[in-house]
């Protein structure tokens, strides 16, 4: 047996969640990451190695309590170090990659040997939602089931995303709090666009399960989410247009915003982008735009 080391780095990537128009439910990983390094530490408490933002330290606390209650494992100390490239509050499941490094990082520490069946069921304690935490963690492209009488996790199925498919990703300077976000959005909707929104995130799941990516043009309409957030965007749906004529197959709102992705060829990326870009530009929004590939791989404790 492997003593337990002191100190574990953990990679999360990033992911786009609802897809569309699979609110709460679909999540797919993207190639941008964020490493989180625990460190046992002296105390009962987490202290980060440089200084956080208040709402990292929140989450870090929070992962960490439910860490140790859910093993029943008197709290220990340990600092921790958050890098990477996934910027917070912008639709990309940043708090996931926090969420889920604290929790494998400290599952590696104190030997708990979890699943990662179980890593995503508590990152949904948290989060309120499996879309990001399941993409985050498995990698992929994931549709995630919830107990529709408790909310409680049950179960993902994961699909892998070849290397052809790009995601396009504009992100405005501008944050985006799921919190915020979530308040915005109506208490119900109209019969009828909750048809429509099923019928799309029905397609969508089945051309991504079925390889026929082709059968994606236009297929990520949603009249759940999107028609009360995007409006907060300037430029975000001109975006998505732009993205489409440009010969993106679709584009959505990725996660609650602020950025919007756009799905397309590798070889039809640059094209993408410089529409997308060109759309917040007219917009005079200020922001950064990438390509980028799905991650099949999801967390990797290093």
């Amino acid at each position: 047996m492997h003593p337990a080391p002191d100190t574990v780095s953990v990679r999360v990537p990033a992911s786009t969640s609802n897809c569309g128009a699979g609110f709460d439910t679909l999540g797919l990983a993207l190639s941008l990451s964020n490493r989180i390094t625990v460190a046992r530490a002296a105390g009962r408490t987490a202290k980060p190695e440089r200084s956080d933002d208040a709402r990292a330290q929140e989450m870090v606390a929070g992962t960490a309590a439910l860490f140790f209650r859910t093993a029943a494992i008197a709290p220990e100390g340990f600092r921790y170090r958050i890098e990477g490239n996934v910027p917070p509050a912008r639709g990309l499941g940043s708090s996931v990659t926090v969420i889920a490094g604290i929790l494998a990082a400290l599952d590696a520490l104190h030997g708990t040997a979890w699943t990662r069946s179980k890593l995503v069921g508590l990152a949904t304690q948290l989060e309120g939602h499996p879309d990001n935490a399941s993409a985050g963690i498995l990698g992929g492209f994931c549709i995630s089931r919830c107990d529709p009488t408790t909310g409680a996790y049950v179960d993902t199925v994961r699909v892998p995303v070849p290397s052809e498919l790009a995601f396009v990703v504009a992100s405005p300077k501008a944050e985006m709090l799921t919190k915020a976000s979530r308040e915005i959005l109506p208490s119900t909707v109209p019969f009828f666009d909750a048809v429509r929104s099923i019928n799309s995130a029905a397609y969508l799941t089945a051309a991504f399960a079925t390889g026929e990516f082709e059968k994606l043009r236009h297929a990520g309409g949603d009249f759940m989410h999107e028609p009360y957030r995007l409006p907060r965007i300037p430029g975000a749906k001109s975006a998505i247009i732009a993205a489409v004529s440009a010969g993106a197959f679709t584009g959505w709102l990725s996660g609650s915003g602020s950025s919007v992705l756009a799905v397309c060829q590798q070889s039809q990326a640059g094209h993408v982008l410089a529409a997308m870009r060109a759309a917040f530009t007219l917009e005079s929004v200020a922001g950064d735009a990438q390509v980028l590939s799905a991650d099949n791989d999801g967390l990797k404790v290093e």
